[in-house]
Protein backbone atom coordinates (compact mmCIF):
# COMPACT_ATOMS: atom_id res chain seq x y z
CA UNK A 1 0.00 0.00 0.00
CA UNK A 2 2.62 2.29 1.10
CA UNK A 3 4.45 1.88 -2.36
CA UNK A 4 1.40 1.98 -4.28
CA UNK A 5 0.90 5.55 -2.59
CA UNK A 6 4.00 7.11 -3.15
CA UNK A 7 4.06 5.95 -6.55
CA UNK A 8 0.75 8.13 -7.16
CA UNK A 9 2.86 10.98 -5.75
CA UNK A 10 6.00 11.10 -8.17
CA UNK A 11 5.55 13.87 -10.90
CA UNK A 12 8.17 13.68 -13.78
CA UNK A 13 9.68 10.47 -12.82
CA UNK A 14 11.19 8.49 -15.80
CA UNK A 15 12.26 5.45 -14.24
CA UNK A 16 13.42 4.10 -11.36
CA UNK A 17 17.00 4.87 -11.16
CA UNK A 18 19.87 2.14 -10.48
CA UNK A 19 21.51 3.93 -7.31
CA UNK A 20 20.67 7.63 -5.41
CA UNK A 21 23.31 9.61 -7.15
CA UNK A 22 21.73 8.60 -10.43
CA UNK A 23 18.53 9.70 -9.10
CA UNK A 24 19.66 12.66 -8.09
CA UNK A 25 21.49 13.43 -11.68
CA UNK A 26 17.62 12.96 -12.99
CA UNK A 27 16.24 15.36 -10.61
CA UNK A 28 18.44 17.74 -11.56
CA UNK A 29 18.06 17.23 -15.46
CA UNK A 30 14.51 17.44 -15.28
CA UNK A 31 14.44 20.81 -13.07
CA UNK A 32 15.03 24.37 -15.71
CA UNK A 33 14.03 26.26 -12.45
CA UNK A 34 15.21 26.79 -9.15
CA UNK A 35 15.00 23.57 -6.71
CA UNK A 36 13.81 23.80 -3.92
CA UNK A 37 14.09 20.53 -1.29
CA UNK A 38 11.46 20.18 1.79
CA UNK A 39 10.92 18.06 4.54
CA UNK A 40 7.71 17.92 5.81
CA UNK A 41 6.03 15.73 8.98
CA UNK A 42 2.54 14.60 8.86
CA UNK A 43 1.40 13.53 11.92
CA UNK A 44 -2.21 11.42 12.98
CA UNK A 45 -3.52 10.30 16.63
CA UNK A 46 -5.01 7.09 17.22
CA UNK A 47 -6.10 4.83 20.06
CA UNK A 48 -4.11 1.99 21.03
CA UNK A 49 -6.03 -1.34 20.30
CA UNK A 50 -2.94 -3.76 21.01
CA UNK A 51 -0.73 -4.28 24.23
CA UNK A 52 2.11 -6.76 24.28
CA UNK A 53 3.25 -8.19 27.60
CA UNK A 54 5.77 -9.73 29.28
CA UNK A 55 5.22 -12.92 31.51
CA UNK A 56 7.81 -15.04 33.34
CA UNK A 57 8.55 -17.41 35.99
CA UNK A 58 11.79 -17.55 37.95
CA UNK A 59 12.30 -20.55 39.90
CA UNK A 60 15.66 -21.39 42.20
CA UNK A 61 16.57 -24.63 43.65
CA UNK A 62 19.63 -26.70 44.47
CA UNK A 63 19.77 -28.23 41.30
CA UNK A 64 19.18 -27.49 37.80
CA UNK A 65 16.83 -30.25 37.18
CA UNK A 66 14.74 -28.81 40.26
CA UNK A 67 14.89 -25.68 39.11
CA UNK A 68 13.87 -26.27 35.54
CA UNK A 69 10.88 -28.62 36.81
CA UNK A 70 9.72 -26.26 39.23
CA UNK A 71 9.88 -23.43 36.79
CA UNK A 72 8.52 -25.44 33.83
CA UNK A 73 5.33 -26.60 36.35
CA UNK A 74 4.62 -22.50 37.08
CA UNK A 75 5.17 -21.75 33.21
CA UNK A 76 2.18 -24.60 32.19
CA UNK A 77 -0.29 -22.95 35.01
CA UNK A 78 0.41 -19.69 33.95
CA UNK A 79 -0.04 -19.88 29.92
CA UNK A 80 -3.36 -22.36 30.84
CA UNK A 81 -4.51 -19.35 32.32
CA UNK A 82 -3.72 -17.13 29.94
CA UNK A 83 -5.54 -19.43 27.36
CA UNK A 84 -8.70 -19.86 29.80
CA UNK A 85 -8.70 -15.88 29.51
CA UNK A 86 -9.29 -16.66 26.05
CA UNK A 87 -5.79 -15.58 24.51
CA UNK A 88 -5.26 -17.70 21.17
CA UNK A 89 -2.43 -19.74 21.29
CA UNK A 90 -1.05 -17.43 17.70
CA UNK A 91 -0.57 -14.43 20.42
CA UNK A 92 1.43 -16.18 23.08
CA UNK A 93 4.73 -17.08 21.71
CA UNK A 94 7.84 -17.90 24.02
CA UNK A 95 10.63 -15.55 24.65
CA UNK A 96 13.50 -16.49 26.51
CA UNK A 97 14.56 -19.79 28.41
CA UNK A 98 17.21 -19.31 30.50
CA UNK A 99 19.04 -21.80 33.26
CA UNK A 100 22.45 -19.67 35.01
CA UNK A 101 23.96 -20.81 38.03
CA UNK A 102 24.25 -19.20 41.74
CA UNK A 103 27.17 -18.74 43.54
CA UNK A 104 27.72 -17.24 46.85
CA UNK A 105 31.52 -14.81 47.37
CA UNK A 106 33.32 -15.60 50.45
CA UNK A 107 35.63 -13.06 51.79
CA UNK A 108 39.05 -14.52 50.42
CA UNK A 109 37.72 -17.91 49.16
CA UNK A 110 37.27 -19.23 45.93
CA UNK A 111 33.35 -18.60 45.07
CA UNK A 112 31.15 -21.29 46.20
CA UNK A 113 27.79 -22.90 43.96
CA UNK A 114 24.69 -22.43 45.69
CA UNK A 115 22.10 -23.61 43.31
CA UNK A 116 20.31 -22.77 40.29
CA UNK A 117 18.14 -19.87 38.91
CA UNK A 118 15.68 -20.79 36.26
CA UNK A 119 13.75 -18.55 34.10
CA UNK A 120 10.78 -18.72 31.42
CA UNK A 121 9.37 -15.76 29.61
CA UNK A 122 6.08 -15.53 26.99
CA UNK A 123 5.27 -12.58 25.33
CA UNK A 124 1.42 -12.19 24.75
CA UNK A 125 -0.75 -9.85 22.83
CA UNK A 126 -3.80 -8.49 24.36
CA UNK A 127 -6.18 -7.82 21.54
CA UNK A 128 -8.87 -6.28 24.31
CA UNK A 129 -7.11 -3.69 26.36
CA UNK A 130 -9.85 -3.63 28.79
CA UNK A 131 -9.34 -7.15 29.84
CA UNK A 132 -5.61 -7.00 30.04
CA UNK A 133 -5.67 -5.71 33.51
CA UNK A 134 -7.58 -8.61 34.87
CA UNK A 135 -5.55 -11.10 32.91
CA UNK A 136 -2.23 -9.78 34.44
CA UNK A 137 -3.96 -9.68 38.16
CA UNK A 138 -4.75 -13.80 37.55
CA UNK A 139 -1.04 -14.31 35.70
CA UNK A 140 0.36 -13.11 39.01
CA UNK A 141 -1.93 -15.75 41.07
CA UNK A 142 -1.05 -18.44 38.70
CA UNK A 143 2.95 -18.36 39.55
CA UNK A 144 3.98 -15.65 36.89
CA UNK A 145 6.37 -13.14 39.24
CA UNK A 146 7.75 -11.23 36.76
CA UNK A 147 5.98 -9.25 34.58
CA UNK A 148 6.94 -6.11 32.16
CA UNK A 149 4.96 -4.17 29.82
CA UNK A 150 2.72 -2.85 28.00
CA UNK A 151 4.47 -2.20 24.89
CA UNK A 152 0.65 -0.56 23.08
CA UNK A 153 0.41 -0.45 19.57
CA UNK A 154 -2.05 -0.39 16.79
CA UNK A 155 -2.87 -3.60 15.45
CA UNK A 156 -3.17 -2.21 11.94
CA UNK A 157 -1.55 0.97 11.71
CA UNK A 158 -1.51 1.52 7.39
CA UNK A 159 -4.62 3.53 7.32
CA UNK A 160 -3.69 6.08 10.09
CA UNK A 161 0.05 6.48 7.89
CA UNK A 162 -1.61 6.82 4.68
CA UNK A 163 -3.65 9.63 6.40
CA UNK A 164 -0.17 11.18 8.07
CA UNK A 165 1.24 11.29 4.30
CA UNK A 166 -1.20 13.24 3.49
CA UNK A 167 -1.07 15.66 5.59
CA UNK A 168 2.67 15.54 5.13
CA UNK A 169 2.18 16.36 1.56
CA UNK A 170 0.17 19.31 2.60
CA UNK A 171 2.76 21.08 4.77
CA UNK A 172 5.10 20.65 2.29
CA UNK A 173 3.16 22.30 0.17
CA UNK A 174 2.01 25.04 1.87
CA UNK A 175 6.40 25.19 3.23
CA UNK A 176 6.71 25.56 -0.60
CA UNK A 177 4.36 27.94 -1.29
CA UNK A 178 5.84 30.24 1.66
CA UNK A 179 9.67 29.64 0.36
CA UNK A 180 8.54 30.86 -3.61
CA UNK A 181 6.35 34.21 -1.90
CA UNK A 182 9.32 34.81 0.07
CA UNK A 183 11.46 34.72 -3.18
CA UNK A 184 8.94 36.58 -5.34
CA UNK A 185 8.73 33.42 -7.00
CA UNK A 186 6.28 30.81 -7.57
CA UNK A 187 6.03 26.73 -7.31
CA UNK A 188 5.54 24.90 -10.68
CA UNK A 189 5.54 21.66 -10.02
CA UNK A 190 6.43 18.82 -7.21
CA UNK A 191 9.29 16.66 -9.00
CA UNK A 192 9.80 13.94 -6.28
CA UNK A 193 9.40 12.88 -3.04
CA UNK A 194 10.94 9.67 -0.77
CA UNK A 195 9.83 8.60 2.67
CA UNK A 196 11.40 8.66 5.48
CA UNK A 197 10.40 7.28 9.42
CA UNK A 198 7.57 6.13 10.54
CA UNK A 199 4.90 5.36 13.43
CA UNK A 200 6.30 5.83 16.69
CA UNK A 201 6.25 3.30 19.64
CA UNK A 202 6.00 3.69 22.67
CA UNK A 203 8.59 1.50 24.90
CA UNK A 204 7.63 -1.14 27.82
CA UNK A 205 8.70 0.09 31.11
CA UNK A 206 9.39 -2.58 33.82
CA UNK A 207 6.84 -3.68 35.96
CA UNK A 208 7.68 -6.56 38.79
CA UNK A 209 4.72 -8.80 40.01
CA UNK A 210 3.61 -9.52 43.43
CA UNK A 211 0.91 -11.91 44.27
CA UNK A 212 -0.09 -9.72 46.56
CA UNK A 213 -0.07 -6.57 44.13
CA UNK A 214 -3.50 -3.88 43.40
CA UNK A 215 -5.80 -4.72 40.77
CA UNK A 216 -3.81 -3.76 37.80
CA UNK A 217 -5.25 -0.77 35.16
CA UNK A 218 -3.97 -0.27 31.85
CA UNK A 219 -5.31 2.87 30.38
CA UNK A 220 -4.33 3.15 26.12
CA UNK A 221 -4.70 6.81 25.96
CA UNK A 222 -3.16 8.11 22.66
CA UNK A 223 -0.23 7.11 20.05
CA UNK A 224 1.01 9.61 17.89
CA UNK A 225 2.16 8.36 14.32
CA UNK A 226 4.38 10.38 11.94
CA UNK A 227 5.66 9.70 8.74
CA UNK A 228 8.47 12.07 7.05
CA UNK A 229 8.46 12.78 3.41
CA UNK A 230 11.33 14.76 1.62
CA UNK A 231 10.28 16.57 -1.46
CA UNK A 232 11.59 18.17 -4.04
CA UNK A 233 10.04 21.29 -5.79
CA UNK A 234 10.68 23.70 -9.12
CA UNK A 235 10.31 27.15 -8.84
CA UNK A 236 10.71 29.83 -11.45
Amino acid sequence: MKSAFLAALMIGAAAIPVSASAQQAMINQSITGTRLDISATGEVSRVPDMATISAGVVTKAPTASAALQDNAGRMQRVVAALKRAGIADRDIQTSNVSLNPEYRYPDNQSPQLTGYSASNNVSVRFRDIRTSGQILDALVGQGANQISGPNLTIDKPEGALDEARTRAIAVGRERAQAYARSLGMRVVRLVAVSESGGNSIVQPMPMYARADMAKTSIEPGEQKLQVTLNMTFELQ
